[in-house]
């Protein structure tokens, strides 16, 4: 079989050079190729693409930038696919540990420069017994399952559908997301960010939690409103707060957040970057195969949907 011609950009990186070889294509110029596989940012994505591309794959896994940016939208002949999945493994292992840091109460126990074992007896917790939420079971939450029902949680999954999550021991569609609230002791948010899902977490939503409740973002900042965040944080109205990402991001010095013993802020490294090319060079490699084999593609994105 002849392989199939698949453009670069913005440049050749050889990781995804073997990658399109291992999915059975070959490297091509964007002028001769039915594919591009982009590896850069939406703003140096070219402004016309040659009518020969038929799928471009992009190097994210959330795509609103790229929305923002109209780059989907005035390529409507085109499939996009997003990296969605490629890095869940290890932004799942991220959430599970900002989720294990809060409820053991490790944050405040490394903090403490004296011996103060009988203060901690009472905020050290176990997910053992508790029931997690996770706000969008796709890549990310699925990832997530089997870590947490290793320790013993039961998981209820909100995904678009209502189709059974595997592993988890109930499953909600989106528009059931009002029912989560109250089957839960902690929440990890991994939805994706759109109109719809802004500040999806909220003061309503936090006040249905419980003092040792924690929630854990990985996904978008703004899929939480942080000024009630920080109002439930400060009045200990929840355990704590777990976030890779926020609302400004970076959050700026001298933030509200950063004061807080209850809240743990990671820069937005649950994808580290020496995780990040062998895991989108073998996503590539699968969507290169699936292309070359007429087949689905994963993580197609919806232009409806925004993701």
């Amino acid at each position: 079989m002849t392989p199939v011609p698949i453009a670069l950009g913005p440049h050749a990186d050889p990781l995804l050079m073997e990658a399109l070889v291992r999915g059975g294509g070959e490297w091509a110029p964007m002028v001769d190729a039915q594919a591009l596989v982009w590896a850069a940012e939406p703003d140096r994505f070219p402004d016309d693409l040659p009518e020969s591309i038929r799928w471009v794959q992009l190097y994210s896994a959330g795509v609103e930038d790229w929305f923002g940016a109209g780059i989907i939208q005035r390529n409507p002949g085109v499939v996009f696919t997003s990296a969605a999945g490629a890095f869940s493994a290890s932004v799942a292992e991220h959430a599970l540990a900002m989720l294990l840091a809060g409820v053991r109460a490790l944050p405040e126990q490394l903090a403490a420069t004296t011996w103060r074992q009988q203060e901690f007896f009472g905020k050290v917790g176990t997910l053992r017994g508790s029931r997690v939420g996770i706000l969008g079971a796709g890549g990310i939450g699925r990832a997530l399952i089997p870590m947490l029902t290793a320790v013993g949680a039961a998981v209820v999954a909100v995904n678009r559908s209502d189709t059974r999550v595997p592993g988890a021991d109930a499953t909600l569609s989106a528009d059931r997301t009002d029912e989560m609230w109250g089957q839960i002791d902690h929440v990890v948010i991994a939805a994706p960010a759109t109109v719809d899902t802004r500040h999806l977490v909220g003061a309503e939503q936090l006040r249905r939690l419980g003092p040792r409740s924690w929630v854990i973002n990985v996904a978008r900042g703004s899929l939480v409103d942080t000024d009630a965040l920080v109002t439930a944080l400060r009045d200990n109205k929840i355990g704590g707060a777990g976030l890779d990402v926020t609302d400004p991001e970076p959050l700026p010095d001298g933030h509200p957040l950063w004061m807080l013993p209850n809240a743990i802020i990671t820069p937005h490294c649950s994808n580290p970057p020496a995780v990040r090319p062998p895991a989108f060079a073998d996503h590539v490699a699968t969507n290169v195969r699936r292309f070359v084999a007429g087949e689905v593609l994963l993580a197609v994105i919806d232009p409806v949907a925004g993701y």
